[in-house]
């Protein structure tokens, strides 16, 4: 498969006031997301990840350099609403997404702004809402349901698009664990059964170990990228930088600092508890 997403040399910075010069974010900076994989981007507030989010279906704009959607440049005004119907945004906050008082109103209302027919409609509204298991809901108030129901709703308004990447900028920031687990699992049904490309934004390491890719931003630049446990088992370069490991990974490293020797990627529960098991079982024998 191809890149869904080629970002090259890009430029961007944001302006400041009172005169003062602009907020350089990036200043070249290089990356591909291939079709049909699942990438999550992590790192501190202010490290350009959200900035990156928008660059990818043109909410911003490169000053420098190039962001390419599915071979189509985000700078191209002619190309700009097919490219937002190729990548669709799921936000933080989903109340900011919900604009209607129904549920199925609230998943058809970007498929009936697209000029999408009638009974076109009515099948994509169903669909999306059995895809992240909301269907049953789907004559209920929004207001009236969870954090993590609400959201499921908002994906359900961006997959009713249809599009062929998903863009989901710190979506479980605002709920609690049963919540961000419902939209964890959502994503990644998205994204094995559907084929359709995830880019999620986090600052939780266990929905990041959930990923085919992790891609950790500082300052601006891309401070390490591989499969989670390549990432993940770079523990100093990661505490260099500010950041958190998983629990499990954590747990490993600092009984390795005690002079085991346990594997560092077993980042699963199921994985570390077996290492676990295995050294404890050696120091008997």
């Amino acid at each position: 498969m191809g890149n869904a997403i080629s970002v090259q040399e890009l430029r961007f910075s944001y302006p400041s006031q009172s005169g003062e010069p602009p907020v350089l974010v990036f200043d070249g900076l290089n990356v591909n997301i291939e079709e049909g994989s699942f990438v999550a981007v992590l790192g501190h507030n202010g490290c350009g990840k959200s900035t990156l989010a928008k660059q990818c279906n043109a909410i911003l704009l490169p000053e420098g350099g190039s962001v390419q959607v599915f071979g189509m440049d985000t700078r191209d005004e002619a190309q700009l609403l097919e490219i937002r119907r190729t990548v669709g945004m799921v936000f933080q906050n989903p109340d900011n997404q919900l604009v209607a008082n129904v549920v199925e109103e609230d998943v058809a209302f970007a498929p009936e702004n697209l000029g999408v027919p009638s009974e076109e409609i009515r099948r994509r509204v169903d669909d999306a809402l059995k895809t992240v298991g909301m269907y049953d809901y789907r004559t209920h108030a929004p207001h009236l349901l969870s954090g993590g129901q609400k959201q499921r709703v908002a994906i359900a308004g961006v997959i009713a698009m249809q599009p062929r990447c998903i863009v989901l900028d710190e979506p479980t920031a605002m709920l609690d664990p049963i919540g961000r687990e419902d939209v964890i699992r959502t994503i990644e049904k998205l994204n094995r059964e559907n084929g359709i490309t995830v880019i999620l934004i986090t600052h939780h390491m266990t929905e990041a170990v959930r990923a085919d890719r992790v891609i950790v931003m500082s300052e601006g630049r891309i401070l390490t990228d591989g499969t989670p446990k390549e990432v993940f088992t770079q523990v100093e370069l990661l505490k260099s930088a500010g950041l958190d490991v998983p629990a499990t990974t954590q747990i490993i490293y600092e009984l390795n600092r005690a002079d085991f020797d346990l594997p560092l990627d077993a980042l699963s529960t199921e994985e570390c508890a077996q290492a676990l098991y295995d050294a404890l079982k050696e120091v008997k024998a």
